[in-house]
């Protein structure tokens, strides 16, 4: 029998001792690590055509029935006032308090069907709604490689970069139609039907194609072939999982689902498999310490209350007070050398820190100083090629979040925990300096206008 994620809190003693020597490994992308080399891989989506294979690290949540959309709007804190067949939008979902389950691509695929694409933190919680509300739907879970058994029911490709939109052209023969953000559309590659959606990831112009997977194979040759002469790149997983620190998107931060209302039926019904792993330099046992809210992440203008939704009081009540910004930390990199270069010294070594990503929890969270005081926590850290800096974002309090602050991050576990990617290691303190996100200055003028036009 399955052992719930309540029992095995039970177990550890709470849900910060559980998470936080989890024996689960930080995130899996079950795809060629490097087609040549992450740095030139990175590049790639800056200065030709990236082709970035989407079809094996996310899971799908096929949802159908006359009460699906009522569902998601139920849950969702985006308005659906305007949301139709053919169109996406980033869906964000939170708990009876306010802080945030998680979000993930909610893709309008017909009338009574929808996909909804990401982590599964957000497509647990959905499905558990919809499994035990008062719902007339149905769920078809698509999971991602490493849990599945077989082939996934769809193909995924992901092309970004400035030679994107030629490319498209040249592979349907025919020019793009204009297509808004996050709407999509329908092209013939290669005698296939595809649908598209208009995307970007790293601030860069982009299209998402997919369709069933016994057609991949087909379409992915058809744009290899038509990529060549514009320098297309195929981008592995290491690049890949490093590309949401120059769009500012934080993947995975701790779903708010270990209180609430809802936390015991919901920790009862989820999977202990389900709970993931928890690392940093934030230690407490308050596991509401860990957790934020939709202003933290810049999700804001995303809230719409033009509907009921769960949590919708609580999120009212949040809206009236201070929130953290969302913002790129600059990792000193004299003080990245030396953590480095302390692996070739005696004694203990600071903690590895892993390029391009240095994630080595699911849920990274690390503590953000000035003066010595708490100012926030710092999410996803790794090299940005594209910037030549070592990077985090992170969510700071507003006296510490304006550009040009300078902050300290605390590197490293005390003590040490028994998560198997940590290694006997000290803390150090990085010196890092507050900067804009998006960090790169086309993200900033092109994709947080463009999300912030797809998410509501």
């Amino acid at each position: 029998m399955t052992e719930s994620l309540a029992a095995a809190i039970a177990r550890a003693g709470s849900p910060v001792q559980l998470l936080r020597n989890a024996q689960a490994r930080p995130t899996i992308f079950p795809v060629t690590a490097e087609f040549s080399n992450w740095r030139s891989e990175q590049q790639s989506w800056q200065k030709t055509v990236a082709l970035l294979d989407q079809s094996h690290h996310m899971t799908d949540l096929f949802i159908r029935g006359r009460d699906a959309l009522r569902l998601l709007s139920d849950l969702g804190v985006n308005s659906f006032a305007c949301f139709e067949v053919d169109n996406a939008k980033q869906f964000i979902a939170v708990n009876d308090e306010g802080y945030l389950i998680g979000d993930a691509i909610l893709f309008y695929l017909a009338e009574e069907e929808f996909d909804l694409v990401g982590h599964q933190m957000v497509i647990d919680w959905v499905q558990f709604h919809g499994e035990t509300g008062d719902y007339d739907v149905s769920f078809e879970r698509d999971g991602n490689s490493i849990v599945r058994p077989g082939n996934p029911t769809l193909y995924r490709y992901e092309l970004q970069g400035p030679g994107a939109l030629e490319l498209m052209e040249r592979v349907t023969g025919a020019p793009v139609p204009p297509t808004r953000f996050f709407h999509m559309a329908t092209f013939t590659i290669d005698g296939v039907t595809v649908r598209s959606l208009r995307h970007g990831m790293a601030g860069q112009p982009g299209f998402e194609l997919f369709g069933p997977w016994d057609e991949g194979d087909r379409v992915r040759e058809a744009l290899l072939r038509e990529g060549e002469p514009l320098g297309l790149v195929r981008v592995g997983s290491k690049a890949y999982s490093s590309a949401n620190l120059e769009s500012a998107w934080v993947p995975s931060p701790l779903p708010a689902i270990f209180t609430g209302a809802l936390a015991e039926r919901y920790l009862e019904w989820l999977p202990a498999t389900s709970a993931g792993s928890l690392a940093g330099s934030l230690t407490s046992e308050r596991i509401e310490d860990y957790y934020v809210t939709p202003y933290d992440l810049g999700y804001g203008r995303s809230v719409a209350f033009d509907h009921d939704f769960l949590g919708r009081e609580a999120l009212e009540r949040l809206a009236q007070q201070p929130a953290r910004s969302k913002v790129t930390l600059i990792w000193n990199p004299d003080d990245v050398a030396a953590a480095q270069r302390s692996l070739l010294e005696p004694g203990l070594p600071a903690k590895y820190i892993d390029f391009p990503k240095a994630r080595y929890g699911l849920y990274q969270v690390d503590r953000v100083l000035i003066g010595g005081h708490d100012v926030g926590i710092s999410h996803d850290a790794g090299y940005i090629t594209n910037e030549q800096v070592f990077a985090s974002l992170a969510s700071l309090v507003p006296d510490a979040a304006e550009p040009g602050t300078e902050v300290v991050v605390v590197w490293g576990e005390e003590p040490n925990s028994a998560k198997p990617a940590v290694e006997p290691h000290r803390q150090v303190e990085i010196r890092a300096t507050v900067a804009p996100a998006p960090y790169s200055s086309y993200a900033r003028e092109n994709y947080r206008r463009d999300t912030s036009a797809a998410s509501s």
